[in-house]
Parts: C-alpha cells; sequence; structure tokens
C-alpha cells in the first residue's frame, strides 16, 4: 500500500475514469513496487490480461515477438477470428509480412531523409505558432498542438490544407472512442457490434478508407513521392504488392499515429514547462538545451498508455504463470516513471540525460517508425514558439480524454503575452 491508500487488489486500469482524472499514476507506481506483472480482470467479453509496469520487462516483452505476438491485435479489444485479416495493419503484424510494409515507409521517415524537410516543417511552425499567437487567449491543443502535426503529414500525403480539420476530426473519432466528447459508439454494446469489422469499432473508418481510396485513384501508376504513392506504387521486399485492405489499414494508421501522438506530447510538455516555470525560464534562456528536454518531453507525455501482446506458449515473467493466449499488456506510461531507470521520475528535468524512455518501444521490431519525425516535429515547435512567450498561464481547466490507450489532452485554454 502506498500513501494513496490503494492497494494491488483495488488497481483496475480498465477503469477509464482513472485515467480521466489523471490518477493512473499511484496505481503503476504500486504495481511497480508489488506485483509488477498483474492480472487485471475484465468485464465480458474480454478475459483479462496481465498488466507489465516494469521498464525492464516492458522491454523484455517488446523485443521478444516470438514469445509475444502482435499478430492477435495491440489493444486491449479481443479480436472475433474472422475479422482480424480485415482489420490488420502493420501494427498487428510479426515477421516477414511486417518487416516488407514497415521497410516500403522507413527510408521517408529516417532522420537522414527527413533532414530534406526541415526548413520546410519549420516555416510550417511558424506559420502555427504566428496564426494562434494573434489572439491574447486560445485553447492550446486546438490552435498550437493539433493545428502543426496534422500540417505536417499533409505535406506528406499531399492532401490539400482545408482537409486538415476533417482529418483531426477522424483522428479523434477512431483513437478517443471511449470518449462521449468524440464518440459515442463503443459506448453502445449493441450499437459497437455493428462496427466490430473496423479499426477501433468506428464509423469514421469507413469515411477515412473513402478518402485514402480516392486518392489511390488519383495516384496509382503515376510517379509521385507522396507516402500514398509510395505505398501503392512500390512493391514490398517480399514481393506482394498491398492488397486493398492492407492500404486501408495502412492509411488509417498514417492518419492517427502521425496526427495523435506528436499532439499529445506538444501538449503535456507546454503543460509541464508551465507548471515549472524554473524549466521555462531555462530553456528560454539556454535554447541549446531544446534537443535533450525534448527526450524528457517525450517521456513525461508518453502519449501512448499501453500496447497489447499475447503469448504464443506458456512462459514465467517475475514468477508469474503466463498461459498461452493471455493478453500482455506494456504500460510504457509507467516505465517511464520506473525508479529503478530515472533519479526522482515524478519531477520534469529538461536536462534529464540519459533518457532511456520507452516510449517509442525499445528496440523492437515495433519500434516507431515515427520517432525522428516526432522528435523533429516536437523540437521545431518549442524552438519557435519558447522564444515568443513572455508569459502564458491557464485560462481555465485542462481537460484529459477519457481513455486508457491514448494519454492526451483536450482542452488547454491559456492566456499569453507574446514578443
Amino acid at each position: 500500500m502506498i500513501g494513496t491508500g490503494i492497494t494491488v487488489d483495488e488497481v483496475d486500469l480498465t477503469d477509464l475514469d482513472v485515467f480521466e482524472r489523471n490518477a493512473a499514476w499511484p496505481r503503476f507506481d504500486i504495481l511497480r513496487r508489488e506485483a509488477p506483472v498483474n492480472w487485471n480482470p475484465e468485464p465480458a467479453p474480454n478475459s483479462g490480461f496481465w498488466s507489465v509496469t516494469r521498464h525492464e520487462d516492458i522491454v523484455a516483452v517488446d523485443r521478444d515477438s516470438d514469445t509475444f505476438t502482435s499478430t492477435r491485435f495491440t489493444n486491449l479489444e479481443e479480436i472475433d477470428d474472422d475479422l482480424i485479416e480485415k482489420r490488420r495493419s502493420i501494427l498487428e503484424s510479426d515477421g516477414l509480412r511486417h518487416r516488407a510494409i514497415r521497410k516500403l515507409l522507413q527510408r521517408d521517415f529516417g532522420a537522414q531523409t527527413l533532414k530534406k524537410y526541415e526548413e520546410v516543417l519549420r516555416g510550417l511552425t511558424h506559420a502555427t505558432v504566428d496564426a494562434a499567437l494573434r489572439k491574447r487567449e486560445f485553447d492550446f491543443v486546438q490552435e498550437i498542438s493539433a493545428d502543426f502535426p496534422i500540417q505536417v503529414l499533409a505535406k506528406l500525403l499531399d492532401v490539400p490544407e482545408e482537409d486538415t480539420g476533417q482529418l483531426i476530426t477522424w483522428s479523434n473519432q477512431l483513437i478517443a472512442n471511449t470518449d462521449p466528447d468524440y464518440a459515442t459508439v463503443l459506448l453502445d454494446a449493441k450499437e459497437s457490434e455493428k462496427y466490430k469489422h473496423l479499426p477501433f469499432r468506428s464509423p469514421a473508418a469507413l469515411e477515412v478508407f473513402e478518402y485514402g481510396r480516392e486518392l489511390v485513384r488519383q495516384r496509382c501508376g503515376g510517379g509521385g513521392d507522396d507516402l500514398v504513392s509510395k505505398l501503392i506504387n512500390r512493391v514490398p521486399m517480399d514481393g506482394e504488392s498491398l492488397t486493398a485492405t492492407e492500404f486501408d489499414n495502412t492509411f488509417l494508421l498514417l492518419i492517427v499515429a502521425g496526427n495523435e501522438t506528436t499532439r499529445h506530447t506538444i501538449s503535456h510538455s507546454m503543460l509541464a514547462l508551465l507548471e515549472n516555470p524554473d524549466q521555462l525560464a531555462l530553456l528560454q534562456s539556454s535554447p541549446e538545451l531544446i534537443p535533450t528536454a525534448v527526450e524528457e518531453m517525450l517521456r513525461w507525455a508518453c502519449p501512448v498508455y499501453h500496447f497489447r501482446r499475447t503469448a504464443t506458449r506458456d512462459v514465467e515473467l517475475r514468477g508469474r504463470h503466463i498461459r498461452q493466449g493471455d493478453k500482455v499488456v506494456m504500460w510504457f506510461a509507467s516505465g517511464n516513471r520506473d525508479e529503478d531507470v530515472f533519479v526522482n521520475p515524478y519531477d520534469f528535468d529538461v536536462t534529464r540525460h540519459p533518457n532511456d524512455h520507452v516510449t517509442f518501444g525499445k528496440g523492437g521490431p515495433h519500434f516507431c517508425l515515427g520517432n525522428s519525425l516526432a522528435r523533429m516535429e516536437v523540437r521545431l515547435m518549442f524552438e519557435t514558439l519558447l522564444p515568443r512567450l513572455k508569459k502564458i498561464e491557464l485560462a481555465g481547466e485542462v481537460t484529459r480524454v477519457r481513455s486508457n490507450f491514448v494519454n492526451g489532452i483536450k482542452r488547454f485554454p491559456v492566456r499569453v503575452s507574446a514578443g
């Protein structure tokens, strides 16, 4: 038991109220200390899962795709066998096919390739910041955190700027599908069953699919350099072109991953700087620290709480017997607060080094493909924004996404004085 009075038996990481209140952290603490591999029951029809909360164990599970597979899906939902192929994306693939699809995009997301985009992206950053700072009060999420990453994604996909608002809406409806402000389908079990064949059980997926298919019709056989053209006009290294279903699910994943994670990292990081004015002042006086600070921002924000794997065989982990077919959930957010790895893990320290966070995974086959792009986006945003801020303060209540998957800030009203 810790100071909150919570016992291990009282920890339930399916309780979305806990996450909406930003109250998961003491629960992660007690699990790391007393039950680092812990069984968490779930309401039917799900069957429960093992929570893995220590940094060392998260890394071990993430790296061992032979024992802990992604092919049975990576969030808590249990997919009917007959729907698995219909809903599978690169996230839910292992082995050769996973490597083949990943390699199609890997070069485009590599640090060296992204360097040629840096000045273009810096220009997008300036446009976002300039537009926001013309207002004395605004919602930081809407005007800055959401606007900038989606502008970058639109550039990489080569889609019109006027479509970015719709892309944000779709992304919210998909990844925050347990939040009543964004989606209602999962809140109604009967209605949810109608969409169980779609990613996130969201009808918004149908609109995303159709949007992507129209891009395919326009670009198939062309010589475009955008991500859509590369997906449809290149042949993966295993010699098998993407099927229509693989394209649909990969395109949808780009919309979600290219928007949500960077958005929430920027929001959490600005809130942390606002709440730690000494760290804000340090970065403003020593901007050369921003690249180091980016790693702390990623650790602190951890925009995805967890990813799930499924055991392919019976296995022991920290003395607990995990059976073949059991769900095993890596709580990256907990790993990023592990006292055995991070000194004073609840201190936001922009000079922290080394910073062995697991926000992107850690050395496994599913290490985040967009990690270099996310790092660049966060760095460019704070290099651009911080010199302009004379003062920033809250102008209302900060509210969070009701989800145990995405660690997101929904509203972040601020009042600024800018130079």
